[in-house]
Formats: C-alpha cells, sequence, structure tokens
C-alpha cells in the first residue's frame, strides 16, 4: 500500500482539510506484474546454474501447490483485505500487524525454496545466469508476496542486460514502486528516473517520482518534477497532481509554487472546494495587510468559497465599516443569509449599526469623489478613494475608468491599483482584459493576480469551466 502523508485540520482550516483530504498524487502500485520470461530473452546459463534451474523451477512450482501455502496465501489476503476496510489509525495498525504476521507466517514456510535460490544466485558466474536467477526471484517472491524478494529479482533482470529497452524500463518502474512502498525512497527515485529516462509513461510514474522526493524532504525538488509532469499533461493534468502541489507547497511554505499550483487548480477544476483551498493556502502564507487581504477576499466573494464565519468576520474587518459601509453591509447580509453568521453577534451587529448609519452620506459623496479625482491636480491618494469606493458600490466602469487614471500619478501603489482595475474589469465582463491586467502586478501581490488571472480565464471561458 502506497501512503501519503496530508496536513491536519488545525494546520489551516476546514477548507485546507478538504483540499488535503481529496486525493493524492500517489498512483497506486498497478496491478498487472511485468511477464516473468520476456521472450526476447535468450538465455545460455552457465553449467552449474544449468544443474539447479529445473529443480529449483519445480521447487517453486511444487511449492505453489502445497495446502499449507495455499492456506498461509489465502490468510494474507484476508489480512489484506481487512487492511483495505480497517478506519482509524488504531484499527488500520492492528490490521497492518496481522498483516505483517500473516507475510512472515508465509514466508517461513517458503524458507527452504528460499535457501534453495541463495544457493541458486551463489553459483552464478554470468549475465544468463543472474538473469534467470531474477526471473525465479521474482517468482517465489509472489508466492510468498515478499515485496523485498520480488524487488530483488526485478533488479536482478535488469541488471542482467538481457532485457530489451523497454521491458528494463517496465521492471524498472516496479523496482521503483516496490521500493518506495518499502519507504526506501533513494532506491524508488534510482528506479522510477531510470524508467521514466527510458520512456515509461505508465501508471503515473513522474507523480510517484515526485512523491519519492516529498516523502524523503525534499519538497522543492518533488514539486519540480510534479510541476513538469503537470506541464506535460497540460489541460489534462489530474486534478490530484495539482492538489498535491498545492498542499505539500503549503507544507513547505513555498509561496511561489503554491501560488502556481492553486492557480493551475482552479483554473482547470473551479470547484468550491478548491478555490477555498487555493485562496486559503494564500491568506495563511502571505499574511498581507488589510489593503491587500480584502482583495483576496473579493475573490471568495466572488467563488462562493466562504467556508466559515471567520471568513465573513475577516472581509468585513479589511473592508472596515466606516471606509466601506456599503460593501461591509453586503457581506454581512450574505454571512447571515448562509447562516454562518448571525445578526446577533456583537461584531456582526457592531458593523451593521457603524455601516448603517454612514451608507446615505458614503453614497451621497460620490459625485464629489469623482469630480475631485479627475481634477488636475488630483493626487494619487485622491484618485484611488474615488476608485475604491465606485467599486465597492459595484460600479466597475467609474472604478475601471479612475484606476486607469491613478496608475498615470506619481506615487501610486501600482500593483494595488493593477489589481482593482483587474478586478473591475473583471466585474464589467471583460475577462481578457482583466488577464492583461493582471500580469502586469510584481511584488508580493503577484502571487494573488495568479488566482485573479485564474478566475477572468474561466470567464473568458465558461463552457470550459463546467
Amino acid at each position: 500500500m502506497i501512503r501519503s502523508t496530508y496536513l491536519t485540520r488545525s494546520a489551516l482550516g476546514l477548507a485546507l482539510a478538504l483540499g488535503a483530504a481529496a486525493g493524492t498524487a500517489v498512483p497506486a502500485l498497478a496491478k498487472e506484474k511485468p511477464a516473468a520470461a520476456p521472450a526476447a530473452a535468450k538465455i545460455t546459463l552457465s553449467k552449474p546454474v544449468m544443474a539447479l534451474y529445473n529443480p529449483m523451477k519445480a521447487a517453486i512450482d511444487n511449492a505453489g501447490k502445497r495446502q499449507d501455502v495455499v492456506e498461509a496465501k489465502a490468510a494474507v489476503t484476508a489480512a489484506g483485505n481487512a487492511v483495505n476496510a480497517a478506519s482509524g489509525k488504531t484499527a488500520r495498525a492492528a490490521a497492518r500487524t496481522n498483516y505483517d504476521a500473516a507475510v512472515k507466517a508465509l514466508g517461513d514456510k517458503l524458507s527452504a525454496e528460499k535457501t534453495q535460490l541463495e544457493q541458486f544466485r551463489a553459483a552464478g558466474t554470468v549475465a544468463d545466469d543472474k538473469y534467470a536467477y531474477g526471473q525465479l526471484a521474482f517468482a517465489l517472491g509472489k508466492l510468498a508476496e515478499d515485496k523485498s524478494l520480488q524487488r530483488t529479482g526485478l533488479a536482478a533482470s535488469v541488471e542482467s542486460g538481457k532485457l530489451t529497452p523497454e521491458q528494463a524500463a517496465e521492471f524498472n518502474f516496479f523496482v521503483g514502486a516496490l521500493a518506495y512502498d518499502m519507504r526506501d525512497y533513494a532506491a524508488a527515485r534510482t528506479a522510477l528516473q531510470a524508467a521514466s529516462a527510458a520512456g515509461y509513461t505508465k501508471n503515473d510514474v513522474e507523480g510517484m517520482l515526485a512523491e519519492a522526493y516529498i516523502n524523503d524532504n525534499q519538497a522543492a525538488a518533488g514539486l519540480k518534477i510534479l510541476q513538469d509532469a503537470v506541464a506535460k499533461k497540460g489541460a489534462t493534468a489530474p486534478e490530484d497532481w495539482l492538489r498535491r502541489g498545492e498542499v505539500v507547497a503549503y507544507q513547505a511554505k513555498l509561496p511561489d509554487q503554491a501560488a502556481s499550483f492553486g492557480a493551475q487548480l482552479v483554473r482547470g477544476y473551479p470547484t468550491t472546494q478548491n478555490w477555498a483551498l487555493a485562496i486559503a493556502v494564500l491568506r495563511d502564507l502571505s499574511r498581507y495587510p488589510s489593503q491587500d487581504m480584502i482583495d483576496l477576499l473579493r475573490l471568495m466573494d466572488r467563488t462562493g468559497s466562504y467556508m466559515e464565519a471567520r471568513d465573513y468576520i475577516d472581509y468585513i474587518e479589511a473592508a472596515d465599516a466606516r471606509r466601506s459601509p456599503g460593501e461591509v453591509l453586503k457581506v454581512l447580509n450574505a454571512g447571515v443569509a448562509s447562516g454562518k453568521l448571525t445578526a446577533s453577534n456583537v461584531t456582526v451587529a457592531e458593523a451593521r449599526t457603524i455601516a448603517t448609519q454612514r451608507l446615505a452620506g458614503d453614497k451621497a459623496s460620490l459625485p464629489g469623489l469623482d469630480r475631485d479625482a479627475r481634477a488636475a491636480g488630483a493626487t494619487a491618494v485622491v484618485t484611488m478613494a474615488a476608485a475604491d469606493a465606485f467599486l465597492s458600490y459595484d460600479q466597475p466602469a467609474k472604478a475601471a475608468e479612475l484606476y486607469q487614471i491613478a496608475l498615470t500619478k506619481p506615487g501610486i501603489d501600482t500593483a494595488r491599483a493593477l489589481t482593482r482595475l483587474g478586478i473591475a474589469q473583471i466585474d464589467m465582463g471583460q475577462a481578457a482584459a482583466a488577464q492583461a491586467t493582471f500580469a502586469k502586478i510584481e511584488g508580493p501581490r503577484k502571487q494573488m493576480a495568479m488566482l485573479w488571472s485564474a478566475y477572468a480565464a474561466n470567464k473568458a471561458a465558461p463552457a470550459a469551466a463546467q
């Protein structure tokens, strides 16, 4: 059983827990096995080994028919099924202990055959002998449910040089998969890299290779391989790969990689859960100040990916009822309607009171703000304040005009103005223009811009986002 570790709920909250639990990039060990005796191999055994080959093969064949072995093998199968069915850490640990005991009991019944096989190996002197040993070791390993012996047999077959390049690549994959399952990650990487370099593409070999780095505390290297694999797949990259990359990047505190995987995840699979994951990861890693955070929370609002009351409260606090009463009231009402906020909550009630008291006067000030922002001597601060007010009141066309003017002013916070211009363009239905705007953003907001750009891309191609 190939395993991978995910974040716990306490690490980042419900959104991250949902994303982490939803899948893994690790493929299950393929059910099919490499051919036990490739037809392409032409074998000439040394005389000592030739004398031992038929007795060894017969010993394995006969052992497979013995009643004690048949019963022990059935016990292993039952124990394996119990491991798969176990629920909960304690139950799984107990089931795994029983499984290991069943495998050992089976192996003990085949100890004579294993001794005979070791004598066969020691007698070998040429490459063909090693190949024959590899085939017999793999066969006995399958019978004994012994992964170590299976791996040894497959590796010996590769090392013999008797396989075709295609067969060697396949065998190397299974060597790597078995090594991975045994948590020998360094050996797994060596074999899986050899398989991939030889052109083997089945069984998500690159995904497993990435995990062999990630699970060996080499997250950056693993994510690089996973990203390369994603790039090769393009739009068909599995959702599990992208989500796995996002979670691993978060665990390793690699914000650039987290943003990249997050943007690809929501671009290809724009579910509410994936948006919640991508936004939660960026929110936690970036620690944005309020004027940056509000734009990330606006993305949460537009994607409907609020997961808990705290999300609404953070938005309300970032927007500030004194500065953006209309936007605060909109978020308050949405939170109460969702059932995640209660109107009687002290924070909610206080924000509603302040916002309600200021709403009429704030709306009445809009024409004056517009006029002042367009004056020849208007500063970047004045123009941005006016643009922000119109964006807050869902007047994106007016906001976009003013952000464009603000971007010509000295002292402008270019990244903030571009972010909000892109948001206004999305709200106007100008998704392609928004993507171009977000692409200009540099600095700490660049990672946020990647998510907004993914949202704009989905708006530009709604059919593909379904």
